[in-house]
């Protein structure tokens, strides 16, 4: 894996945070069952998955 800054990464968990508010902010919004609900629901999932990872990263660099 690539070498990111504390920063890059603080910036990164910020824009992740941000666009899964408005992500789950604009799902009520999307008919039922439709590809766009599902694909935003997937969306979210994989953006949920990835801020994990940031944290972990930046509590890994904060520990060194």
């Amino acid at each position: 894996m690539a070498d990111y800054t504390k920063q890059e990464l603080e910036e990164a968990l910020k824009s992740h945070v941000s666009t899964i508010n408005k992500c789950k902010k604009a799902l009520p919004k999307l008919k039922e069952k439709s590809a766009q609900q599902t694909l935003l629901s997937r969306r979210i999932k994989a953006l949920e998955i990835s801020t994990e990872l940031i944290e972990k990263e930046l509590l890994n660099l904060l520990s060194q």
